[in-house]
């Protein structure tokens, strides 16, 4: 007996294309022995993980030229004999460069990008922001008084492939509009965690919210826009540190689009994922590519809804994964910073508006969640 599969049941969801940005990002980190003829010269405060990774992506892209590093510890100055190497970054502001690369400890970020943009240097400088709301205001008052400098904020996950696969397929319609996002970024912790400067609050502001989960936040922004509702609970329930080591949060826009969060210092495991539901199907990214691979292979899985006949596949759509094993994000987000400053066009991603309103709901959850 022949049994009738309707038509649309079978029907294949189209593969996604190789993204059109891989190819440029990996042959511009090869450019170095075809480095332009008048670089940007550059400077980096802070040589910590961070600092080392700045200071390699700024080494490989042919319009970067590194000239000065700093660190407070002076007996790094051995690894370095080919810079001008500094112990204060006041001085090294002073250098005469064109771009400062910020890597500080949180409560010396922002002082550091307000003194560069007054000294006349471009800045690219990490995320955290700084430790609160004010200390992005302060540095967009620096930056108002210098216009025609560059400032970025380095929220590199935007420019995973698997995020900008995500972007696009939303952007495209395809599966219409988002009406939920649930995003869970967690690690284990480990044997020095309680005694990570992450964990001082002097120094760094926040805990695990701050220092991890500010870019399930800034992702969350990134597809749905801005949040005007938040409700959270923020807790520290297993490490002896004096900030958070979970942070729960339900954000809601103007739209009705609800988005949870789940930041987390207690996961024992690391992990990161991004559930996207739309009103036509679903995006699921799960893990990310980092240099340790602890958080697993990058993969986005997505599907059409699929539920008109109950008697076929009901409850198990159609699905296809994609796996990226290459991580161009730290290249590509130092390529769209140069190019605003060589071609004088705004920071497309990253920049101080999107720090401000990232904090700013930073903020809220602290406040909604600790009471």
């Amino acid at each position: 007996m022949e049994i009738g599969i309707p038509t649309r049941q079978l029907e294949r969801v189209e593969p996604l294309p190789a993204h059109p940005k891989a190819p440029s990002a990996l042959n511009q980190a090869k450019k170095v022995s075809q480095r332009t003829a008048n670089p940007l010269e550059v400077g980096i405060v802070g040589l910590g993980k961070m600092g080392m990774i700045r200071f390699h992506c700024a080494q490989a892209h042919p319009d970067l030229q590194v000239r000065a590093v700093c660190d407070t510890d002076a007996e790094r100055a051995g690894e370095f004999p080919e810079f001008r190497f500094y112990t204060d970054f006041h001085e090294l502001i002073q250098d005469d460069l064109d771009v400062v690369f910020v890597c500080a400890f949180n409560n010396v970020a922002p002082e550091a990008v307000i003194q560069a943009l007054d000294r006349g240097r471009h800045v690219f400088c990490e995320k955290p922001p700084g430790r609160s709301v004010e200390d992005v205001e302060r540095v967009m008052e620096a930056e108002r008084s210098s216009p025609g400098l560059k400032l970025k904020y380095g929220f590199n996950h935007r420019y995973h492939y698997a995020i900008m696969e995500a972007k696009s397929m939303v952007e495209s319609g395809r599966f219409g509009e988002i009406l939920w996002m649930r995003g869970v970024y967690g690690k284990c912790g480990g044997i020095e965690f309680e005694n990570s400067w992450r964990n001082d609050s002097q120094i760094a502001g926040g805990g695990i919210l701050l220092d991890q989960g500010i870019h399930i936040v800034d992702l969350f922004r990134h597809f749905c826009g801005e949040f005007d509702d938040v409700q959270s609970l923020v807790t520290t329930s297993f490490w002896d540190i004096p900030v958070e080591d979970n942070a729960f949060a339900i954000l809601r826009n103007p739209r009705n689009q609800i988005a949870l969060l789940h930041s987390s210092a207690t996961q024992w495991k690391h992990r990161f994922s991004l559930e996207i539901c739309l009103q036509g199907g679903y995006i699921n990214i799960n893990g990310i590519l980092s240099s340790t691979r602890s958080y697993g292979e990058e993969s986005l899985t997505f599907a059409q809804r699929q539920f008109e006949d109950e008697s076929f596949a009901f409850g198990k759509p159609r699905e296809e994964t994609v796996f990226f094993d290459r991580d161009d994000s730290w290249a590509l987000e130092i390529n769209e910073f140069v190019t605003a400053i060589r071609e004088g066009v705004p920071v497309q991603s990253g920049d101080s508006h999107d720090a401000l309103k990232v904090m700013k709901l930073i903020e809220q959850i602290y406040t909604q969640g600790q009471r």
